[in-house]
């Protein structure tokens, strides 16, 4: 069995690299093109069609429906990263749904992340680590195929680990999650069941300072009007930036990260459109191109200072994108993972947890996606200036400028809830005097 009984190893595989004929141009934020032919060419428009349906689905099946609701945020990259691993020992129906909803063939994600991980930066001020790993249980009943194994050792550098998969391996879990995380996720598992075979468990944190930090005298008290039309107090960071995004439906602007290697972007929709309806009506085409659009126009932003905890389980989510196979105890095809005596195999949750401090300084964020697997058992400077102020609810992005892909995704519908300890609740309550802040 391929694997090291818990003692982390070296990935001693080579990292795929893709063909030159299917290289991916790319170039700064707003200014990228995209290539037709390859569908390697494609992937960064499929990666952000599948970020955009993926906050509309979790959001229909989570609040959007209760018709106010709490900030989320999630990390379609590490969404995909992990599913993408699953792909792997995924055969028939079972693979053919889960490449329609990621929007590109296993096979070509598998280069495209093994590319993409290898070149992530590591310099402070800017750095962004990715790691993958995968936990299967020391029970007899169950048989891994080492080719599975091999492919995502290969292809996403996972570290393989065979365990008991008792509370002690629930604590091993985590703390791998908190230790790729920089302690921003300190806990993805809370126990294990018993019908548990398999564990593929993805982590990634983001860390950077902006390309030019916020003084203090950058930093005015304002108002911040929620989506249930509550007042809160709120701390706005004034910067002028010269990557403005605008639509039929919302104003926006794109501000850079230290090195220019990722940018944070803010869109605001018109006064008379929600928030809910501005995201229902995306489509990744049309914000991608949005992007790419970015005008050189100086804009007055006004950001506020927020930090944002989620957790969600996203098996209904994905279920209701079309991936339904694969949770199905009976109709799921993972023969290409393995095999148990204890029934066919299937993936029963995905459980994914986000953090975002979005401060003067700069970002930090963390993402963990942990998927279970069960067997039966159980600048020009113009004329014109431009203004965004983020004083109510608004979608905002970090992404890869030089795919302009995005890492996390979410929305800022209150900026006190999560300070105030209170995550579960509709934003505005209690009010921010309650809460003893200043």
């Amino acid at each position: 069995m391929a694997c090291n009984n818990g003692v982390e190893e070296q990935n001693d595989y080579p990292i795929s690299q893709l063909e030159p004929d299917t290289e991916v141009v790319t170039s700064n934020c707003g200014t990228n093109t995209p290539q037709k032919g390859e569908e390697i060419n494609n992937i960064p428009m499929a990666v952000m069609d599948f970020s955009i349906r993926l906050l509309q689905t979790e959001g229909e099946h989570v609040f959007f429906n209760s018709g106010g609701g709490m900030n989320r945020l999630m990390s379609p990259f590490s969404v995909l990263t992990a599913m993408s691993m699953v792909g792997n020992g995924a055969e028939g129906e079972t693979k053919a749904q889960i490449e329609e909803v990621l929007g590109i063939s296993i096979e070509n994600l598998n280069a495209f992340i093994s590319r993409y991980q290898k070149n992530l930066p590591q310099e402070e001020g800017n750095r962004f680590h990715m790691a993958n790993s995968i936990w299967m249980t020391e029970d007899e009943r169950f048989t891994v195929k080492e080719e599975f194994l091999n492919t995502n050792k290969e292809y996403y550098g996972a570290d393989i680990f065979e365990k008991p998969f008792d509370q002690t391996t629930v604590s091993d879990i985590n703390q791998w999650v908190e230790e790729h995380t920089d302690g921003l996720i300190k806990e993805i598992l809370n126990e294990i069941p018993r019908a548990a075979v398999m564990y593929l468990v993805n982590a990634l944190v983001f860390d950077a300072k902006w390309e030019e930090t916020y003084e203090e005298s950058d930093i005015r008290e304002a108002v911040f009007t929620t989506s249930e039309g509550f007042e809160q107090k709120a701390e706005l960071m004034f910067s002028s930036e010269y990557m403005y995004l605008e639509d039929e439906y919302a104003t926006g602007f794109i501000k850079y990260y230290e090195g220019r290697d990722y940018a944070f972007v803010g869109l605001l929709p018109n006064e008379d459109i929600s928030l809910y309806e501005y995201i229902s009506g995306l489509s990744g085409e049309s914000l991608y191109h949005l992007l790419l659009n970015a005008e050189e126009v100086k804009t007055n932003v006004w950001l506020p200072k927020f930090e944002v905890a989620y957790q969600t389980e996203l098996k209904d989510t994905l279920g209701a994108m079309g991936m339904s196979d694969v949770f199905d105890v009976r109709k799921a095809d993972l023969s290409g993972l393995g095999t148990s005596t204890h029934g066919n195999l299937y993936v029963d949750r995905v459980i994914h947890k986000s953090y975002i401090e979005v401060s003067p300084v700069g970002t930090k964020a963390g993402a963990a996606t942990a998927v279970e697997i069960k067997d039966e058992c159980a600048l020009i400077e113009p004329e014109e200036v431009k203004e965004v102020r983020l004083d109510r609810p608004f979608l905002y992005m970090i992404i890869d400028c030089d795919m302009n892909q995005p890492i996390f995704i979410g929305t800022v519908n209150c900026v006190s809830a999560y300070r105030c300890g209170i995550i579960d609740d509709l934003c505005g309550y209690p009010p921010v005097e309650e809460c003893g802040l200043e």
